[in-house]
């Protein structure tokens, strides 16, 4: 397992890319950076500041946790990391829930908002962990049983240190869910959970340019 060098972190990327649309146009506020809100508009990521529109789009406000958009004169409340909302009309969905598509953040690193379990954390992309990674601080506080673990020896960039294998119920990010993906739990402390090969080996992943798709196997 290996931790890469964390040098600009923000807040969480996520997109849960949705399917053909009549009528109306998805929107996820799924990150924020100064005064700017990160909205991913029928799976195109717009970084916009109060006032400012794309795509007939426009922000009226945003909080740390929440933004206020419009289109067509109608005027939704967005929840950061929350489902995309259908804007100007009901929407019609054909499938989903099996892609998931993350720009890149700052400094190149892939981040997503999800959930272990049904609790909420902060994903990081790393390819080069074996499996899911999170310090105890994140296990205890998801209420993960990870001291009833198997103790394992593993290489990180500080040496190596004993760890707890664990396997997780659900790891959900956006619409997609998978079940029972094997992790550790290390003792240092980390400021995201490695989002390693034992989820992303589910998915069929390819990167072009600054976005990186995850498409559910089969």
């Amino acid at each position: 397992m290996t931790c890469p060098s964390l040098r600009t972190a923000w807040a969480a990327v996520l997109l849960a890319t949705l399917p053909p649309i009549v009528w109306a146009q998805g929107v996820q506020f799924s990150g924020a950076m100064g005064s700017k809100a990160l909205l991913v508009i029928d799976g195109q990521a717009r970084m916009l500041a109060p006032g400012e529109s794309h795509a007939g789009v426009t922000l009226l406000s945003m909080t740390s946790g929440e933004a206020r958009v419009q289109r067509a004169g109608s005027v939704s409340l967005l929840r950061l990391g929350g489902a995309p909302v259908a804007l100007g009309g009901a929407a019609r969905q054909d499938g989903g829930g099996r892609q998931i598509v993350l720009p890149a953040g700052p400094g190149g690193h892939f981040m997503a908002q999800g959930a272990i379990n049904g609790r909420a954390v902060q994903f990081m992309v790393d390819t080069g962990a074996t499996s899911i990674a999170l310090g105890q601080a994140d296990a205890d506080r998801i209420g993960l049983d990870w001291k009833n673990g198997q103790r394992a020896m593993s290489n990180t960039a500080n040496g190596p240190v004993i760890v707890h294998r664990l396997t997780l119920s659900a790891v959900r990010i956006g619409e997609v869910t998978v079940s029972n993906i094997d992790a550790v739990v290390v003792p240092a402390a980390m400021p995201y959970v490695l989002l390693g090969n034992s989820f992303l080996g589910r998915f069929q992943m390819r990167r072009e340019n600054d976005t990186m798709r995850l498409e559910l196997k089969p």
